[in-house]
């Protein structure tokens, strides 16, 4: 089928129901949603069979939904209504939620239903029950949707559906969200905070400044006055409550952006007692503690659950730290495990975007994860892997690949490229460990083509090792690592003299200054559009044209962008690509 995708962004779910159903074979083009005109012209332009809004803040233009079957996924139940659905599942304490596809009528989510799916509720943030159970829930409906629209069936109106079990609920405000730290225990402002997490947050103070709290987690031991700010570690800062304490690891001030709360307010947290941890080892208690390490036998764990997977200089540096601990380890095999949402997705542009001078800590920043990845890429003494239960993009999937090993979850999406930031030329080695895998075609391909690739087809092309079921992933990588440990002293022969093969024809140290190079002219060369895209894409400002790369049905007009969805390589080469 042709279809139009229109979102507010091309969030996560929108990618991964753009990758998921191009692997299905439909034809598909992407719009933001910017204004009904805009709208109304790309549904003339790409003429769709059915249009799909995974995510949308506004209503659909009545011209469109009477004119093309307009599929809208909610994040609720049947019968749910409102803008904020999920919010309210948390704050009320659901066990099972789910996902409806409905068609868009003139009464917002009162459409009749398409298709649905239920999950059990876990205890998490919003943004990490959107990013798993939602997503999953979402593609499984939208496929089933597909199906029925294709057969020719009609959608069950909403009175009528058996499964029907929600009602309207009105825009979750930040009264409903207030915490009131005199009296509300460390579960209740755990779960508020969890219910406002990617956004809005929970309007509060820290330090007597208003600001909004997101990424809080409890902690075990620490205790002090209810209300009262106790403690700092790292990023995150502790606050006390009637029966316990809860760290808070982001924060955005009014007018601000969302930053680590030790960034957000470094003068003032500076006066706090820090509160560190013994070791890497994963503590004993329940605990904020971003880097734990843990071991089974002759395999060692590393965690790292970087909000956002955004990793900063001080993280990478730190991550180094523990990487090469680890290492010294009686070990033989070392499993990166990210975090739960994300692996990683390279430098921090928020931390970048606060500095006094963006272009010198974008430097910093580089150099640090630069030397986080030949830390791992010179590691002689263990195998690695990267094992990804989360979202990989930039960086981050480059610096996955520079283990020995890559083994993904099936359903994860990967963003292997950097230049819809500004043109960015990327760094982490890429040059010497994507080639290898997928030659300098595919490369360039993989490189310049600006779309999501999901955990199938990165593995399908060379440039990932495996893909592993979501079912059980921890279990089978533990199994897979296992079995690595069996071959060790053949594997870690191989990887000895294909580095030293390596590092004879073309040392390591030469990618890194190329790369390097390239990247000191993207921060401090003539050409602004680094710092312009990192600009808007840290203060979140509306869309004003949607990319060639995803509007298919725009690039006839403009006639720059080829069929496959990346330049044309002869006509247009891209500035400092090695050929």
């Amino acid at each position: 089928m042709r279809i139009l995708l229109l979102c507010h962004s091309f969030n996560g779910l929108s990618q991964r129901l753009y990758a998921e159903l191009a692997r299905d074979g439909h034809e598909l083009s992407v719009e933001l949603d910017i204004a009904d005109t805009v709208t109304e012209e790309a549904v003339r332009l790409f003429a769709p069979e059915a249009l799909i809004a995974p995510f949308l803040k506004r209503r659909i233009p009545e011209s469109v939904w009477r004119s093309v079957p307009c599929l809208i996924v909610h994040p609720g139940v049947v019968g749910d209504r409102g803008p904020t659905a999920l919010d309210w599942a948390i704050h009320d304490g659901e066990t099972e939620w789910g996902v409806t596809v409905l068609q868009a009528e003139a009464e917002m989510d009162a459409g009749p239903i398409w298709a649905y799916r239920t999950f059990p509720m876990r205890q998490a943030r919003k943004a990490s029950l959107y990013r798993h159970e939602v997503t999953e829930a979402a593609v499984a409906a939208v496929r089933e949707a597909l199906m029925k629209l294709a057969a020719g069936e009609k959608p069950t109106p909403l009175e009528r559906h058996p499964a029907a079990r929600g009602s309207w609920r009105p825009a979750m405000s930040q009264d409903w969200r207030r915490i009131d730290w005199q009296r509300e225990t460390t579960a209740t402002i755990w779960t508020k905070i969890n219910a406002a997490d990617g956004f809005p947050g929970v309007a509060d103070t820290l330090f007597g400044v208003p600001c909004h709290l997101f990424d809080a987690w409890p902690e075990g031991r620490l205790t002090g006055a209810a209300g009262e700010l106790i403690a700092r570690r790292e990023t995150a800062i502790c606050r006390a409550t009637v029966d316990g304490a809860i760290w808070i690891g982001h924060v955005k001030r009014a007018g601000g952006f969302k930053l680590p709360a030790t960034a957000a307010f470094a003068a003032e947290s500076a006066h706090l007692a820090e509160a560190p941890l013994d070791s890497w080892q994963a503590a004993s208690w329940q605990t904020w503690q971003d880097i734990r390490y843990e071991e089974e036998g002759a395999v060692g764990y590393l965690h790292f659950e970087f909000y956002n997977g955004a990793m900063s200089v001080r993280q990478c540096q730190r991550l180094q730290d523990a990487f090469l601990w680890a290492a010294s380890r009686p070990t033989r095999v070392i499993v990166l495990m990210g975090g739960e949402d994300f692996w990683s997705n390279g430098i921090h542009l928020n931390v970048i975007e606060a500095a006094a001078s963006p272009a010198d800590e974008s430097w910093r920043n580089i150099v640090a994860i630069d030397d986080l990845a030949e830390a791992i890429l010179r590691c002689e003494s263990h195998l690695t892997v990267a094992a990804l239960r989360g979202n990989a993009g930039a960086g981050g999937c480059f610096l996955a690949r520079a283990c020995d090993e890559v083994w993904v979850r099936e359903g994860v999406v990967l963003n292997p490229h950097y230049q819809n930031m500004g043109n960015l030329y990327g760094s982490e080695f890429w040059t010497y460990l994507l080639p290898q895998r997928v030659g300098w075609k595919g490369a360039r391909a993989i490189m310049q083509r600006r779309l999501p690739m999901l955990a199938q087809e990165a593995v399908f092309c060379g440039f990932y090792d495996k893909v592993l079921p979501t079912a059980g992933f921890s279990a089978q990588v533990r199994a897979c690592a296992q079995a690595l440990v069996a071959d060790f002293s053949a594997r870690i022969a191989r990887k000895r003299a294909r580095r030293a093969r390596d590092e004879a024809a073309k040392p390591l140290a030469h990618y890194r200054a190329e790369e390097l190079a390239a990247m000191r002219q993207n921060f401090y060369g003539f050409d602004p559009s680094y710092h312009v895209a990192r600009w808007h894409f840290v203060h979140k400002t509306p869309h004003s044209w949607t990319p060639l790369t995803l509007a298919r049905h725009r690039r006839a007009a403009i006639g720059r962008v080829g069929a496959e969805g990346f330049f044309d390589h002869d006509q247009n080469p891209p500035a400092l690509m090695p050929i």
